[in-house]
């Protein structure tokens, strides 16, 4: 009887769910600081534990909170933190006692986890579909781990089932548990340092107050939005703003620390902190900034509320020498664009160092403490982020970073319109179509909209704010029954029509007319 029991104890789970707890939080381990790591990469919102801590104490009771503050002062923070850690990594281990049970019972229990974390980061102000990437992905290699690590220790169950050896066995499970355990304790001691970091950085951005501006922007007229479902926004919220950029990780710079200069042919270098940037008289101007990589009827294009100081001021102290034609703005990232000097000091134009964005400071993923916006230039020759430096010189003797890659020096914003709406399959009737056109400090005058190709059609025009913005448009199609095709074209303000020949991105912009494929019931 007792013979019996000591064997089944034996080749049974039971003397192994230690070693799978073990695995388990190895994996755990794992995953929280690839997500960590991830999250230093893409923004310090998209940090699971911190997230999942900030929603515990969104659902506190105040009084609770509050006694938390008063007994743990400023460490009330790192201790909800600690805790949250902890209790991750107890669920972890259980995932690893789950999964040497049942193939996939440690997955169901990491997704929980997951999607824990994930509640927490989609809490949070501002969160975007990129912020959840590194959670995912730290789930997807915490079970990779815990699969490797738990068929090491069903080898070891195995052979001790047949009576076999299982010293070898043992041995693999503890050699590979330990260098796991030693490589994700490393990636997560760097990574909370690495986001750490960043951490701090964004909650200094929150903690920012924007001042007033001293010439206020127009109130965006009530008709500037059509408000028909599916249709672009007249402004973009910074959390659907798009994002191109060459950073590798996200530039995390504290306010306190940033400076920018004007440097090269000036009679004088202008050095400005933040502090002092922030007390200069700022404007605030709506402006739509758009990628040179953008194909025709494509999403990197955005409209927003900015606040910032005209850098023509500031080049104005800065007094620019005869001959000099261009200004090579560096970021703290190392990246450079080259902007035609008279579009920076062109007085009708609000070429802007951006501290704000629609009402709040700058995201830090759209170069939080300070950009360059200048309306009717594509980003890549303009709109430097996280900007450190001008430096004012001339094209034929410096170059930003994508002009020796093939890209034009210059990069006006080539005129263009998208439909947004309908897309696919609608029912037969009356339908509206609609999108935006763009032609940045020009403006647009008409949109004119085709089926079948047949003829063009006016459409109705959205109001704006003035020439820096897209503009909604929209038309009332009767359509019917069968496969339909839809083109639109548009008109700037100077009788400019729309370029219908197709052209790539490559090297100056994109162009042609955008097209849909409707299919009527």
């Amino acid at each position: 009887m007792h013979q019996r029991a000591a064997t089944a104890d034996r080749t049974g789970t039971r003397p192994l769910i230690w070693p799978a707890r073990l695995a388990g939080l190895v994996a755990g381990v794992a995953g929280l600081a690839l997500a960590n790591l991830g999250a230093w990469l893409v923004g310090p919102t998209g940090a699971p534990v911190s997230a999942v801590g900030e929603l515990v104490i969104d659902l506190l009771p105040a009084p609770l909170v509050n006694f938390g503050k008063d007994t743990l002062g400023t460490a009330d923070k790192p201790v909800l933190v600690a805790i949250v850690t902890v209790a991750v990594l107890v669920v972890c281990a259980l995932a690893g006692q789950a999964e040497l049970r049942r193939r996939l019972g440690g997955a169901a229990v990491l997704a929980v986890v997951a999607v824990v974390g994930l509640v927490g980061i989609g809490a949070r102000a501002g969160a975007n579909a990129t912020v959840y990437v590194p959670t995912l992905v730290g789930l997807a290699l915490g079970y990779i781990l815990l699969r490797t690590l738990v068929d090491r220790l069903e080898t070891w169950r195995d052979a001790a089932s047949a009576d076999g050896p299982t010293s070898d066995a043992r041995r693999g499970f503890l050699r590979l548990t330990l260098v796991a355990g030693g490589i994700a304790a490393i990636g997560a001691v760097a990574g909370e340092a690495l986001l750490g970091a960043a951490t701090r950085v964004n909650e200094a951005r929150l903690r920012l107050r924007l001042p007033g501006a001293a010439t206020p922007a127009p109130p965006v007229p009530a008709a500037a939005d059509l408000g028909l479902p599916g249709l672009s926004s007249y402004v973009t919220p910074n959390a659907d703003f798009y994002r191109i950029d060459t950073a590798l990780q996200l530039p995390v710079i504290d306010p306190a620390d940033w400076s920018l200069t004007i440097t090269g042919m000036v009679e004088e270098e202008v050095t400005l902190t933040y502090a002092e940037l922030s007390a200069l008289p700022l404007v605030e101007h709506v402006a739509t900034l758009t990628c040179v990589s953008n194909d025709v009827g494509g999403s990197l294009v955005g409209n927003a509320l900015w606040l910032g100081y005209p850098i023509r001021e500031l080049l104005a102290r800065a007094r620019p020498t005869a001959g000099a034609d261009m200004v090579l703005s560096t970021s703290q990232d190392g990246f450079t664009a080259g902007t035609p000097l008279e579009a920076l000091t062109d007085p009708d134009r609000q070429s802007l160092l951006a501290i704000g964005m629609n009402g709040e400071p700058l995201p830090l993923e759209h170069g939080f403490p300070v950009r360059m916006v200048v309306p009717g230039l594509y980003g890549y020759v303009s709109a430097t982020k996280w900007v450190t430096e001008l430096k004012v010189t001339t094209f034929d003797a410096d170059q930003g970073y994508w002009t020796p890659l093939g890209w034009s020096a210059r990069g006006p914003i080539k005129l263009a319109s998208r439909i947004d709406v309908p897309r696919r399959t609608v029912d037969a009737g009356q339908v509206a179509v609609a999108g935006v056109a763009w032609a940045q400090h020009t403006g647009i005058r008409g949109v004119e909209v085709q089926v079948d190709g047949g003829d063009w059609q006016p459409a109705e025009l959205a109001e704006v704010t003035g020439p820096d913005t897209w503009r909604q448009w929209s038309y009332a199609w009767d359509a019917a029954s069968g496969d339909h095709t839809l083109t639109v074209r548009a008109t700037d303000a100077d009788g400019t029509l729309q370029d219908p020949a197709e052209a790539a991105p490559a090297p100056d912009g994109a162009s042609g007319y955008h097209q849909v494929s409707v299919t009527v019931r």
